[in-house]
């Protein structure tokens, strides 16, 4: 594998940001956060989302021929099974359910802390990846910023809505994490497989909510609807077509700076498109977040 990217790695690598960055901003369209009668639950999108996502990355396993696990082989299923419940259908459900409340750019924001709870987990789940001092510092750092941007408003008005929000982007950046842990068990499975693997699993854990949704009163506008059709295909299907592309002619370390790159996007696109802003403290917890992560990932680069 190169470590000189070319122009079209940088390309994609550009795209897949706008991709995933995507996301947030659908969302937030897709639950009408101004007006939610006229848009969809959470309950209803998260089904939407993941069952197309599958359908897509199911065709594009058949045509690749990667082989699937044998049905014997329960490791393999079990990560999918994990990396679809745990890993993609919790956070999504739970930070698409906090975008009723709170800013798209800043739900962007909590998910940029994603690596410092991987650094965490990983400290105590694999013996190559120890938190050394270097890397704690880093850790230390990036988790004063989640400190100072949740902090605040929790000790205010604990308990409120937005409060509840921000928790809810919290514990969905630790399912991401959890996400992330759960690749590494997953590396002798065909990346394609993988991707139709868990997403099919989560789209089928998705299915229930469903019940949960009254049909007869959605009266979703047209702007909700978009939303849900941008989410379905641009970050769900055509990112995890890029990414695959994109983990094979890179690797994913440069994949990782993606998280530096996404809540910049998301807060460009969150301004321009709904006026968004966020408050100085949310400035300087995005410095600290990502001062902290690039610490703890150049720390465990360097260290012996």
């Amino acid at each position: 594998m190169h470590n000189q990217r070319s122009a079209i790695d940088w390309a994609m690598f550009a795209l897949l940001t706008a991709l995933w960055s995507s996301a947030y901003a659908f969302t937030r369209l897709a639950v009408s956060q101004s007006d939610p009668s006229s848009g969809f639950s959470p309950q209803f999108i998260i089904p939407v989302r993941l069952t197309a996502g599958a359908v897509v990355l199911l065709v594009i396993a058949y045509f690749s021929r990667q082989s699937w696990p044998a049905l014997r082989e329960w490791r393999p299923w079990a990560a999918m099974a994990v990396m679809g419940i745990f890993g993609t259908a919790a956070p999504f459900l739970l930070i698409t359910t906090a975008q009723q409340t709170v800013d798209s750019s800043l739900a962007a924001l909590y998910v940029a802390a994603a690596p410092l709870f991987v650094s965490v987990m990983a400290h105590f789940l694999f013996q190559d990846d120890r938190i050394h001092p270097r890397k704690a510092l880093g850790v230390i750092i990036g988790f004063l910023g989640v400190a100072v941007l949740f902090g605040p408003e929790a000790a205010s008005s604990f308990g409120s809505a937005s409060v509840v929000a921000q928790a809810f982007c919290l514990l969905g950046t630790a399912c991401y994490a959890l996400s992330t842990i759960t690749a590494r068990y997953a590396r002798n499975i065909p990346p394609f497989v993988f991707s139709a693997g868990f997403l099919t699993f989560g789209a089928v854990a998705s299915w229930p909510l469903l019940m949960f949704v009254e049909f007869q009163t959605l009266t979703p506008s047209t702007s909700a609807i978009w939303g849900l059709v941008g989410l379905a295909i641009a970050p769900t299907a055509m990112a995890s077509i890029i990414y695959m592309v994109l983990i094979r002619r890179t690797s994913a370390t440069f994949l990782s700076l993606t998280g530096y790159t996404i809540p910049i996007f998301s807060a460009i696109v969150g301004y321009l498109a709904f006026g968004e802003l966020q408050s100085w403290h949310a400035f300087l917890a995005f410095a600290l977040i990502l001062g902290g992560v690039w610490t703890a990932q150049r720390s465990a680069a360097t260290s012996p």
